[in-house]
């Protein structure tokens, strides 16, 4: 990984470390914001694996790349499903987790845009 990416990959785990962990143990906080979103507790707790899985990714993208880019793909995806269900609009917005989700992706040798 370049300094970017881990300058990037870092902060977006130690933000999403908390908050994951706090979903899994369904602490009282993650049941109100659950609630406040329309979810069930079960639910926001597939959501904290899921985010963990993609923690875990990311940790372990500079040693494999594939499953880097997994994680990557994943962690956006996620955080990136459409509009927000918060009617209120007080939940942390989408674009920016994904956004730095994004920008952790490996340099590769991708392949050159076919020209028509």
């Amino acid at each position: 990984m370049t300094t970017a990416q881990l300058a990037l990959a870092g902060p977006l785990c130690l933000v999403l470390v908390p908050l994951s962990v706090a979903k899994i143990a369904a602490v009282p906080f993650m049941r109100r914001a659950a609630a406040h979103l329309g979810m069930s507790p079960g639910h926001y707790r597939v959501i904290g694996l899921l985010e963990a899985a993609g923690i875990a990714g990311l940790l372990l993208g500079p040693a494999s790349a594939p499953l880097g880019v997994a994680a990557v793909i994943g962690l956006a995806l996620l955080s990136s499903d459409g509009p927000s269900p918060d009617p209120t609009g007080t939940a942390w917005p989408r674009p920016p987790r994904s956004t730095c989700a994004t920008a952790t992706l490996p340099p590769g040798p991708y392949p050159p845009p076919s020209s028509p």
